[in-house]
């Protein structure tokens, strides 16, 4: 199994950074600690989310937004899940070079 990564995303007016674990056949995303979702590569080509009750979580708790800190809700939309996976896919391009 990969080590995990960390990519940065634009979400609303702010860029947050995300960490990405490689499970067996999805992406594990998580958000200060905590797991907010995965993202799959599916058949057709698309990315599709994971809602986290679907995953095995581990050692790691479901991601609880802060309100009266730095720390954002966010939510695994369509434009979301393609922007997670778009930096997945840059990542593994530039691990291969």
């Amino acid at each position: 199994m990969e080590e995990a990564f960390n990519i940065k995303i634009g979400y609303g007016s702010r860029e947050v950074t995300l960490t990405i674990l490689r499970q067996a056949d999805y992406y594990k995303v998580i958000y200060f600690g905590g797991i907010i979702g995965g993202v799959r590569f599916a058949a057709d080509g698309e990315w599709q989310p994971i809602d986290p009750e679907e995953m095995e979580a581990g050692d790691l708790p479901q991601y609880t937004p802060d309100q009266k800190g730095e720390r954002i809700e966010i939510e695994l939309n369509e434009q979301t899940v393609e922007t997670i996976g778009s930096e997945i896919e840059l990542h593994h391009l530039e691990a291969e070079e």
